[in-house]
């Protein structure tokens, strides 16, 4: 809980992910003023516990404040069951349940009418139809390429997830493919034939989006 001025707590949710090594700084790693604890040795193999100095051991935190429920409750440790979902119970079950949930997607919203991070968009086609978005997903911090990683977010309000989709949306999903090959191999030098691009059910949010990720 995160204490405002009134003197009253507030839930908030803080996320620390280790980022990734870059390749170039491995190297000082292991020539600076680091630490290495004896862990295990046998032989040839030796297995140390190592404490980095400060300016390499960066940890990326994301902070979600004021914090709902529901947000606290998305970030808990959750027991995962695949089920088999047929056209009648998403509509008289999943879809009645999105429905029902208040949790906001704002952030895209703000996304898309550049209210925030515009200066992250790395190509936008402005079609209300057929346009998206196309922006680095938070998990990537865009310093190395082999975790690429970049969303696309469609301008349409009215498509939640995979199962909104028929074939009307073909021009749509179209453009993101060619279009979004084509901005990141230009942007990052990374061919549209090492990229993965991929949509999942149940979405982490419902509004239509689609991964794009580096092979590998």
């Amino acid at each position: 809980q995160v204490t405002d001025p009134s003197g009253e707590g507030t839930d908030a949710v803080v996320i620390l992910e280790k980022t990734p090594f870059q390749e170039e700084k491995v190297l000082d790693l292991l020539k600076k003023h680091t630490k290495l604890e004896l862990q295990m040795h046998n032989d040839i193999y030796s297995t140390y516990h190592l404490y980095p100095p400060p300016e390499l051991s960066e940890i990326k935190t994301t902070v979600v404040y004021p914090a709902t429920e529901k947000h606290l409750q998305k970030y808990l440790r959750q027991e995962v069951h695949l089920v088999r979902e047929t056209w009648e119970d998403y509509q008289k079950i999943t879809l009645p349940f999105i429905q029902s949930q208040s949790f906001s997607i704002q952030w895209v919203y703000n996304i898309l009418e550049k209210k925030a991070e515009a200066d992250r968009i790395i190509h936008e086609n402005p079609d209300p139809c057929d346009g998206f978005v196309l922006v680095p997903d938070f998990k990537w911090n865009q310093n190395q390429l082999d975790d690429l990683y970049l969303i696309a977010l469609v301008h349409r309000r009215d498509l939640k997830s995979l199962r909104d989709l028929t074939a009307e949306h073909l021009p749509l999903l179209r453009n993101i493919l060619r279009e979004g090959k084509e901005a990141i191999t230009k942007r990052f030098g990374v061919p549209g034939s090492q990229l993965r691009l991929y949509l999942h059910y149940q979405p982490s949010y419902y509004h239509l989006h689609v991964h794009f990720t580096a092979l590998g």
